[in-house]
């Protein structure tokens, strides 16, 4: 092969690196435009008006999503549960799954699930639930989450019966024996943890955009040492 036909070889290929870079910053931009219209609708539910969950009853949680909820409800500590296997400023422990029954009684039978917090546990599964009770009556404000998307896989823990590997809703709504809301709530307040046998509430998820941005500028950046690389090695081959 000639040196000429090097050169043309080589640029054919330096320019589709270039193109695949820039093609894949573009998709971190669009990445990027997404996250943001994200952001904005959650920053915008969570300074919306303060719902009861009365409101809920047979509203879509696709558009209640990130809203915030008053929940006054009588909580059934029998059938806590815990989300096993969590971790909190680099702690092991569990999240802590208490059902409730609101008091004006607008969700009848139905169980309402509610993430009162974290606990630290050191196999991230093992939890005294008697010292991690608050009053019978609970008085919380809240995050509207929804139940994570169902993955295949044991739901349970075999070496723990109250303790979920996965949030199945069907799996809970047999361990506690009746049915369950289609969404969680997450209780909000103080997360520093003070007490190892006390929850602390467990941060909502943080508005960001995420490393959208900066993986753009290396694809980019990419790009642009590939097209130097071949000038600088044409401007060789021609001297």
């Amino acid at each position: 092969m000639t040196s000429k036909a090097k050169t043309i070889v080589f640029g054919v290929l330096t320019a589709i690196a270039a193109a695949v870079c820039v093609r894949l910053g573009i998709w971190q931009l669009d990445r990027l435009q997404q996250r943001r219209a994200q952001n904005a609708i959650v920053v915008a539910r969570g300074e919306a008006p303060v719902l009861s969950v009365a409101d809920l009853r047979g509203q879509d949680t696709s558009i209640t999503h990130w809203r915030q909820v008053q929940v006054d409800a009588v909580a059934d500590y029998e059938h806590e549960l815990v989300h096993a296997t969590r971790t909190q400023n680099g702690s092991p422990g569990v999240h802590l799954l208490t059902p409730v029954r609101p008091l004006d009684g607008s969700w009848g039978d139905t169980a309402i699930l509610v993430l009162r917090g974290y606990l630290y546990a050191a196999d991230g599964r093992t939890v005294d639930f008697g010292k991690a009770r608050e009053s019978d009556t609970l008085r919380l404000k809240t995050l509207l989450t929804s139940f994570p998307p169902i993955k295949a896989g044991q739901a349970r823990m075999q070496s723990s019966p109250r303790a979920m590997r996965l949030l199945n809703p069907d799996t809970i709504a047999t361990l506690i024996g009746r049915p369950v809301a289609p969404f969680v709530l997450l209780a909000l307040g103080d997360t520093i943890m003070t007490d190892i046998t006390r929850p602390s509430r467990v941060p909502p998820p943080a508005v960001t955009e995420g490393p959208h941005l900066s993986y753009a500028l290396q694809w980019f950046g990419f790009a642009t040492v590939f097209v130097i690389g071949f000038v600088a090695f044409a401007r060789t081959k021609r001297r």
